[in-house]
């Protein structure tokens, strides 16, 4: 699929068509600009996760007449660049034949302990999407963090969509939807019962979407923000995998 043997760049979900998509069924205005996604909400610009623009060429996408808020996919920095909110990190996993090669002890631990146990995780639907969606919204009311409407989720084309389950005694225990964007993808939305954490169920999950991504094509997996302090259990779980960690540039106010 891919000449040479050379690995597709990555690809953040928020510049590419899947996501252009969601947020224009979702009512806003969508724009590519050379080849960037801008979308815009009234008079404001919002280009997130834009990588190869140096300070002039996030200046000439500020040319409208309105507000411009970018989020460089790397540092950028200087006069006509205002920055508003600190940088974040990502974890970016880059996916290959054999996962568990750079995979922390313990994390690959929890995988052997759930294969050991014969757990089974399986290909989900849109049933499956539901219920998850109402379950990852109760614990997002539970553990009081954001994250993206249930609109958006709604919106994101079917044929993105990964989605993963298990089950035990005919309940849903676990389920994971990932976003695939080219030969990139996103880890989107996750939960799990106290039953399915215990078992390590996550860590299979994570693991056989991962290898089925990369069966057809997908070289990253975008696994999502880390925050260590905020999240400390979350960001040890991303990063367990072997995702590089990576430092996204400061979102700014970006004059023309």
């Amino acid at each position: 699929m891919f000449d040479c043997g050379v690995t597709p760049e990555f690809q953040p979900l928020q510049q590419s068509a899947v996501y252009a998509a969601a947020v224009a069924d979702c009512g806003a205005r969508v724009r590519w600009l050379d080849g960037v996604l801008a979308v815009e909400r009234g008079r404001v610009r919002l280009i997130s996760r834009v990588a190869g623009l140096d300070r002039a060429g996030l200046r000439r996408l500020a040319r409208w007449p309105g507000l411009t808020l970018a989020t460089p996919e790397v540092g950028v920095a200087g006069f006509g660049l205002v920055p508003l909110v600190t940088p974040m990190h990502h974890a970016v996993w880059a996916l290959g034949p054999d996962l568990r090669d750079a995979m922390a002890r313990n994390w690959r631990g929890h995988l052997r302990q759930a294969e050991r146990a014969g757990l089974r995780v399986r290909r989900g639907d849109g049933a499956t999407l539901e219920a998850l969606v109402a379950a990852e919204a109760a614990q997002r009311r539970d553990r009081r963090y954001r994250a993206l409407p249930v609109g958006f989720t709604r919106a994101l084309p079917e044929e993105a969509l990964r989605i993963w389950e298990w089950r035990q005694a005919g309940a849903m225990q676990a389920a994971m939807c990932l976003v695939r964007h080219g030969s990139s993808a996103s880890y989107h939305l996750a939960w799990a019962s106290p039953v399915a954490r215990a078992a390590g169920v996550h860590q299979l999950m994570l693991t056989r979407a991962a290898e089925a991504l990369w069966t057809e094509g997908v070289r990253w997996l975008d696994l999502g923000s880390v925050d260590s302090e905020a999240a400390p259990g979350l960001a040890r779980f991303k990063l367990g995998t072997g995702a590089e960690l990576r430092r996204l540039g400061a979102t700014c106010l970006v004059l023309p």
